[in-house]
């Protein structure tokens, strides 16, 4: 006999039990009663990382609310790359096709909107959104992600994700050999620079102001064909994103292609720390080895927990959590 899809099981799982009783997913409840608006576990963010954590989550038959407001970080990237089967793709369209897969599972549900507060219940957590709707749930699971803080010259934030670009793995090939930018200062840009010399050969410093490099580190630099420039950046010219080049406060320009910048950033999200979860010295949320904060039943996935800001980590970390998540709930319940 051919396998049957799960797709298929759901349609006639009305049919299959070892009793002869009616067994659907939908009626899960019966074995684990719930109040109205109660859940085994909200998840705050439905962008990657929520997403994969609900899938694995609906997949161990846990009754889930993703709360989403629908912008996630990288809504203006074009393409998505390094992710094997997905490279190249948008990124939205890689949430889309996500979400339509995660909406199969019924016991997985959505509220699109924003969450607003959070508190500490008895039996968990209660979650409030923009309509001040309450819900709760024994477990939370917050993938939130953070808030880029852009600096404030022209065109820098209309460029961000598209032509200025944070990280040469998700795509540093696309722009490959063409002329670059490092936006950045002190120890972090004389590392940063090095490395990016095996992306192009044509590489700049900006440092955006007076330079905090050492003499020394300045002529490591110059023996790698890496100029400094320690000129301040008015404006960034660029074409729906895609930068041309950049002006100068005294008034001359250099021609660019790409920029990479490392910048400032906060949690997207605050619940988690009004909760009385404790960051890390990098400005993201502590974690154990398992996800978990360090409030007991809350954990967290995706960029609001790790500096590898990539869809692939992101889809790894909510898998992950997932798994951890429902395996503790099981194992509390038996």
């Amino acid at each position: 006999m051919k396998p049957m899809s799960r797709r298929t099981f759901i349609s006639k799982s009305g049919t299959i039990t070892a009793s002869g009783l009616l067994l659907h997913p939908l009626n899960l409840s019966t074995r684990y009663p719930m109040k109205k608006n109660h859940f085994d576990v909200i998840i705050v963010g439905g962008s990657y990382a929520g997403l994969s954590a609900a899938m694995a989550l609906g997949r161990a038959l846990k009754k889930v609310l993703i709360i989403d407001s629908g912008k996630p970080c990288n809504r203006q990237t074009p393409h998505s790359h390094n992710f094997l089967t997905q490279d190249g793709v948008p990124p939205h369209e890689i949430a889309q096709l996500g979400k339509s897969q995660v909406a199969q599972y019924p016991t997985v549900h959505f509220f699109d909107g924003l969450a607003t507060e959070g508190k500490k219940i008895a039996d968990g957590f209660e979650i409030t959104v923009s309509t001040e709707e309450r819900f709760t749930a024994k477990k939370v699971v917050f993938a939130t992600g953070i808030k880029d803080i852009m600096p404030p010259i022209e065109g820098f934030s209309d460029c961000w994700g598209i032509s200025i670009l944070h990280c040469p793995y998700c795509h540093g090939y696309e722009v490959r050999g063409t002329k670059t930018g490092v936006f950045a200062n002190g120890e972090e840009a004389f590392e940063f620079a090095k490395f990016l010399t095996n992306w192009t050969q044509d590489l700049t410093l900006y440092t955006n102001g007076k330079s905090d490099l050492s003499p020394e580190q300045i002529q490591q630099l110059k023996d790698l064909n890496i100029e400094v420039v320690d000129k301040k950046i008015q404006k960034m010219e660029h074409e729906e994103g895609y930068l041309k080049q950049l002006q100068f406060l005294d008034g001359s320009t250099a021609t660019i292609t790409a920029l990479y910048a490392h910048i400032p950033f906060e949690q997207h999200c605050d619940i988690p720390i009004s909760l009385g979860a404790k960051l890390d010295e990098q400005g993201y949320i502590a974690l154990d080895g398992m996800q978990k904060t360090t409030v007991d039943g809350m954990y967290a996935c995706g960029d609001n927990a790790t500096r590898m800001r990539t869809v692939a980590n992101a889809v790894y970390q909510g898998t992950f959590t997932g798994m951890v998540v429902s395996k503790e709930m099981i194992m509390e319940e038996v």
